[in-house]
């Protein structure tokens, strides 16, 4: 099996000088730690100070932390939030060893999480982010004090045909070109795309310099979504096109033993940043009631 890397010294060159662009635009970490797994080597940085169980978050493909810009001020009020590069995806991780799968992706966000100490943290995952820490959930929850997921792909549902047809066509060096920003315009509702948002340019940036080698995630079976017992929050956009979204929110509203799922009727697949506040609203208060339900009364 194949690694994933960047297709250049030049390409990674030329990525990284946008990545540290879209760096600058984020508060400060308070730390930066290289997580050293058996698959390779995960960035992850620290923001804010202790205080109440710690956030964890999952970006989606190619967004590493820069996807996070819209949301991080709000959810350092919470107290420490831990942002990952994943591993195998564009970013400051490090892929050293094929990922098989969906056993191998928790075994290095579990030796990531016991590594920086975390014995109880609320994840949350946006789109692949969303599948990876809804897989951490299935085979790993120990350490999950509560799972948030934002339009997670194969989650709940399916993948469309256009989805698979238009992602297809950015790995394709002859078309990516158009392709690439045609595809980022159709997942956010066929909205323009700031050229200069330091977000997009590290998407589009990550999808046109880096060569993913990661096996394609499997949905998930009805009888693992019933085995997520703690507390879920489940953000399903409405007019996303990577499933369909009535009836993905429909499944995880049957299956989900404690979930709280939400279908928000005018949101696209780029729910997170094109109504950041909304959902930074939505996320603080469902981690404030699960950190209430947690306490012992004295």
């Amino acid at each position: 099996m194949k690694l994933g890397g960047f297709a250049s010294s030049e390409a990674r060159a030329e990525y990284e000088a946008v990545y540290e662009r879209g760096l600058a635009a984020l508060p400060a970490p308070t730390g930066t730690h290289d997580i050293r797994t058996e698959f390779g080597v995960a960035r992850v940085y620290r923001f804010g100070r202790p205080g109440g169980t710690p956030i964890v978050l999952l970006p989606g493909r190619a967004g590493t932390v820069v996807m996070w810009e819209p949301n991080l001020k709000a959810l350092i009020g919470h107290g420490e939030v831990y942002a990952v590069d994943l591993i195998g995806e564009a970013g400051r991780s490090e892929q050293t060893v094929p990922i098989r799968d969906g056993a191998d992706q928790a075994a290095w966000l579990t030796t990531v999480l016991a590594e920086l100490d975390l014995p109880s943290v609320h994840l949350v995952g946006y789109s692949f982010g969303g599948w990876l820490a809804a897989n951490l959930a299935v085979r790993a929850p120990e350490r999950l004090k509560s799972l948030t997921v934002i339009d997670p792909v194969l989650t709940f549902g399916g993948l469309t045909a256009g989805l698979v047809v238009r992602a297809t066509l950015t790995a394709v060096p002859v078309v990516n070109r158009w392709a690439r920003p045609s595809f980022l315009r159709w997942i956010s509702g066929d909205a323009e795309v700031d050229a200069t948002d330091p977000v997009a340019r590290v998407i589009d940036e990550g999808m046109r310099t880096y060569r993913i080698a990661l096996p394609s995630p499997r949905l998930f079976t009805d009888a693992q979504l019933r085995s997520l017992r703690m507390p879920v929050l489940a953000l399903i956009a409405g007019r996303s096109v990577i499933h369909h979204p009535e009836r993905a929110a429909a499944r995880a509203r049957k299956l989900l033993p404690q979930g709280q799922v939400e279908l928000w009727p005018s949101a696209t697949h780029a729910i997170a940043g094109e109504a950041a506040d909304e959902v930074n609203t939505r996320i603080l208060t469902f981690l404030s009631e699960c950190d209430a339900a947690g306490k012992t009364p004295s």
